[in-house]
């Protein structure tokens, strides 16, 4: 019974992990070479893809979505997609698609050292080549150089507000079941159960 208490306990916890991991924003330093539009059909990895209902026709199967190509510091491609988020989860409410694109085809550079323009990329998501999935952009801005770091202060004030939360209900939980059992105790040994 404790082996199957720690493996639920241990899925529950990745599966916490993994959503916060996906959901909260995060920062690359990457240089912009292309964006581009292509149209796609999110199939079964559709989970991984804005929901349609963002100013487009949502019985529509095929969509047009822009896309942002980028080398990281270390030389490794990386793309981003650059969908509307709407009013749907995750909540950034984001609206302003072509806005974006437009900002990050101004910022593209080309790989010369003396000219290489570095951009930071808020994102929420991951990339998958396999499955064909993309971290959604959110917002691009230039930065000094590739050594810069960014303090992800908002992930830091979600992270340390949830863990006072399952502190407070830990806490709660185990003070109600200390007093049922206590109760239950006194009942006990007075006779009465």
């Amino acid at each position: 019974m404790v082996y199957v208490k720690w493996v639920f306990w241990g899925i529950f916890w990745t599966v916490v992990i993994g959503f916060l991991h996906y959901t909260l924003p995060q920062h690359d330093i990457v240089r912009i070479t292309d964006t581009y539009e292509k149209r796609v059909n999110p199939g079964s990895n559709a989970l991984f893809w804005s929901n349609a209902d963002t100013g487009e026709d949502p019985t529509a199967t095929e969509r047009d979505v822009f896309f942002i190509q980028t080398f990281r510091t270390n030389e490794k491609p990386m793309i981003y997609r650059n969908e509307d988020t709407g009013w749907g989860w995750p909540p950034y409410f984001k609206f302003n698609t072509s806005n974006l694109q437009a900002q990050a085809s101004d910022l593209m550079s080309k790989k010369s050292a003396e000219t290489a323009q570095w951009v930071a990329i808020r994102h929420y998501g991951w990339r998958n080549e396999f499955f064909s999935i993309y971290p959604n952009a959110v917002r691009v801005w230039a930065v000094d150089g590739p050594e810069v770091r960014i303090i992800p202060w908002f992930n830091i004030v979600v992270l340390a507000l949830l863990a006072a939360l399952a502190w407070a209900v830990r806490v709660r939980w185990r003070r109600f079941w200390r007093g049922r059992s206590e109760g239950s105790r006194d009942e006990w040994s007075e006779g009465k159960l």
